[in-house]
């Protein structure tokens, strides 16, 4: 009961605005794949079947896709199912296991649901500080998560920083790699971390469909594993863990790669302008590799961050609202359609301007 329950964002908006833009969620709002969406409504048809309990289908086509050996990828019910997994697997009482100070809210959750400690690391400027992870780890350590991009920061670890987290670690900590939006990330010194699973035992990389491929409501997701995490993982999931559904949108998606170039080119598109038309409002912009931008907004009365969510709401633009991450007086807003993006930059000027 010390746990506090994760609360998302928002999906609606006040009576009266004639039409919504969520923009608070890290959707893909090109949507899915048009191939997943036939996919799925296919497979529908035969609901009264149970799914293929091992999902090895859509394993194929991830490792596939990815270059990878399909005895160390496993699908599951959102790639919180897998981080849920591993925590429940390698923490217990008396274990302690670290995240980033603005590292996602849920991490916390699946520590305490273990039964072990929660431990804190500090920032540098909004990003993950390796040596401040590495100056918490104790002889009760036993796992480190790492968002990378970070939500809500859209901040990155450069791949180099990585390893180095890796090789200061000792070998029975757990190394997780939450790598939600790796698909996003156009920076030539980044990494998902597929090669340092590849080259480790402690090393574990969580990817998702929710993003990218545009499938949050499929609730899909999927890791890259050695064998021995990849056995543990198996033994404890639940059966038939993957719907029938989400198993074949998934393949459809994961192997409609023009669907996700598309989406990539879309984001970079209007990240690079939102970023430059939020600063020209005088707005402060943690840089971002990912879907999303945090917006920080000045301390002065009338032009605080909740006063600017709600001037949005009502004109139908739902951001997210950061105070539970630390950042009381900033909006995450996801990279949305033309439509909503110029729409919350000429709302806000407003906003600021009235």
């Amino acid at each position: 009961m010390d746990i506090e329950a994760y609360v998302p964002g928002k999906s609606g908006g006040p009576q009266g605005a004639a039409r919504i833009f969520k923009l608070s969620a890290n959707e893909n709002p090109l949507g899915p794949s048009p191939e997943a969406v036939v996919a799925a409504k296919a497979a529908a048809e035969h609901l009264e079947r149970y799914p293929d309990g091992s999902s090895m289908r859509l394993r194929q086509a991830i490792a596939e896709t990815h270059g990878l050996n399909v005895t160390n990828v496993m699908a599951f019910n959102g790639s919180d199912e897998a981080l849920a997994l591993l925590a429940r697997i390698y923490l217990g009482a008396g274990d302690e296991a670290i995240y980033s100070r603005h590292g996602f809210l849920a991490y916390r959750i699946y520590i305490l649901g273990a039964g072990a400690t929660p431990i804190v690391a500090d920032e540098t400027e909004e990003c993950t500080d390796v040596d401040a992870i590495l100056s918490c780890v104790t002889s009760r350590t036993k796992a480190v998560f790492l968002a990378n991009p970070n939500n809500p920061t859209g901040t990155y670890v450069p791949h180099d920083e990585v390893r180095r987290l890796h090789a200061g670690l000792p070998p029975h900590v757990l190394l997780v790699l939450d790598a939600a939006y790796a698909e996003y990330v156009r920076r030539n010194d980044y990494s998902a971390g597929v090669e340092l699973v590849a080259s480790s035992e402690n090393v574990v990389m969580t990817r998702t469909f929710s993003k990218v491929h545009g499938l949050g409501g499929a609730r899909l997701g999927w890791t890259y594993a050695p064998a021995h995490i990849v056995d543990a993982m198996e033994r404890l999931r639940d059966p038939f863990n993957v719907n029938a559904m989400a198993i074949e949108a998934g393949i459809a998606a994961m192997r409609d790669r023009r669907h996700v170039e598309k989406s990539v080119a879309h984001n970079s598109e209007w990240i690079a302008w939102l970023t430059e038309e939020f600063t020209r409002l005088g707005l402060r912009v943690t840089p971002s590799a990912a879907n999303f931008l945090l917006v920080h907004f000045p301390e002065a009365a009338g032009r605080s961050a909740a006063e600017a969510d709600e001037w949005l709401a009502a004109r139908g633009y739902i951001l997210r609202r950061v105070g539970a991450y630390g950042f009381e007086n900033a909006l995450r807003m996801t990279v949305g359609t033309e439509e909503a993006n110029r729409g919350v930059v000429d709302a806000l000027r407003d906003f600021l301007g009235r």
